[in-house]
């Protein structure tokens, strides 16, 4: 369940941002974390730039994200207070600079879990049958 969503700048090397350029990021897994009074990006994989010579970037590293003190401090108090969690929704470019939104999310509860796959299956079945009168 998403809360509430943020815009922050990424601090990137320049293979990093020919990769995104290209497309080459998973988010799956990536969480972002509040250390120091900084916000960092984790478990974000960007590959290597496939034109780079040996002065490659490593393709998990954490990555220092860019918000004002105000906004950092305020996330703390709500991660910290309510146990919730900030997640990078999607990496896109902005006026030629990378930018990630972060999502404040609520996790699920497995009941949760179950409901949302019952549900999808029920669509499934929905359009398998649709499809099938659609043929006949």
């Amino acid at each position: 369940h998403i809360l509430e969503t943020f815009e922050a700048g990424i601090e990137l090397v320049g293979t990093e941002v020919k990769s995104l350029r290209e497309g080459k990021c998973n988010l799956k897994d990536s969480y972002a974390a509040i250390k120091n009074g900084e916000i960092f990006l984790l478990n974000v994989h960007i590959s290597p730039y496939s034109h780079a010579t040996a002065f490659n970037h490593d393709p998990t590293r954490t990555r220092k994200l860019l918000l004002r003190r105000l906004e950092i401090d305020k996330l703390d108090g709500k991660i910290k207070e309510k146990g919730l969690t900030l997640v990078p929704l999607k990496i896109y470019f902005k006026k030629r600079r990378a930018k990630v939104e972060l999502g404040l999310v609520k996790g699920k509860h497995t009941y949760d879990k179950r409901i949302d796959i019952a549900k999808r299956d029920m669509e499934r079945e929905l359009k398998r049958e649709m499809k099938q009168k659609v043929h006949y």
